[in-house]
């Protein structure tokens, strides 16, 4: 089975005095980008919680977050002078370029700093956060379960729209065999009334050349190998959606081959019945690689 790369998972947990929520959620991406927000006063949680991530997924924008409160926090937080120093440093850099434009600022107080994000961090330096870390490690084990499930569910819905293309493609392909076979014998005609004519009116003209140059634009016109790679191609795919797990990759690659041949099919047609149906096959093939740009 396939997964996609689009997922979100949310959860509570909760060990006195603490209380937190978790929110796991990705999108599509060309590799793997960890994002993780996570407090970094829980010494070694965000590397632990790293790890175990990059083992569940391969692919895809992930990022994940985990918000934790203390009911007594109010109590116990004390100010982080390093945050602290760099606050009032911006502020009095933005304070000075303000005046020397004339803008009025409004003035500044204690309380939009203390608002600041890491401004204020808990208090008891020495307290043991062990079980803490021990017991937010155990939940992320089924946070990604629930992740991966709705990206597996994702996958499936992926999985039967890339198989409805692809059986497009294979009827389109099946078309455009019997449009080529069908022009052969317009073509054929076409070379000979245009070698009947260039023999009639080029004096000196070398038979067995012109023939030649004609046999070579009917070889240059011939799409029997466009069409057995895109049908070769077809099979690659579905055999890839067969074996499942990250195949997002190969598929990216297989689209890009898919839609070189039909170029070359719509640029070799020379009727337009045949390219008609190349333009077709670019269409679905155009909508197959959007698609699998959610394929991890």
């Amino acid at each position: 089975m396939i997964r996609s790369m689009t997922g979100f998972a949310s959860a509570k947990g909760e060990r006195a005095p603490f209380s937190w929520g978790w929110e796991l959620r990705s999108v599509n991406g060309k590799g793997l980008d960890l994002r993780l927000r996570v407090p970094d006063w829980l010494e070694g949680l965000e590397a632990a919680l790293r790890a175990d991530l990059a083992k569940a997924v391969t692919r895809g924008n992930v990022t994940l977050s985990l918000r934790l409160t203390r009911a007594d926090s109010a109590a116990n937080a004390v100010l982080n002078p390093g945050i602290l120093i760099a606050a009032l440093e911006a502020l009095a850099r933005i304070e000075a370029e303000a005046q020397e434009r004339g803008v009025d600022l409004a003035p500044s107080r204690a309380s939009d700093l203390l608002g600041l994000r890491g401004m204020m961090e808990p208090g008891a330096e020495n307290e043991d956060y062990g079980a803490l870390v021990a017991q937010i490690k155990s939940e992320l084990a089924p946070l990604i379960a629930a992740f991966l499930d709705m990206r597996r569910t994702e996958g499936r819905a992926l999985e039967a729209l890339l198989r409805d293309q692809l059986a497009q493609v294979e009827t389109l392909v099946a078309a455009a065999a019997d449009l080529a076979e069908a022009r052969k014998a317009a073509m054929a005609e076409t070379l000979r009334a245009n070698l009947a004519r260039v023999l009639d009116n080029v004096d000196g003209a070398d038979p067995d050349r012109v023939a030649q140059e004609l046999a070579l634009i009917a070889v240059k016109a011939d799409v029997t190998e466009e069409l057995d790679r895109l049908r070769a191609h077809v099979g690659a795919a579905r055999e890839l959606l067969d074996a499942g797990g990250a195949v997002g990759r190969k598929l990216d690659f297989l689209m890009q081959e898919f839609n070189r041949e039909a170029n070359t099919l719509c640029s070799k047609s020379q009727n337009s019945d045949l390219t008609r149906v190349g333009l077709d096959l670019k269409a679905v093939i155009d909508q197959m690689r959007e698609q699998v740009q959610n394929v991890e």
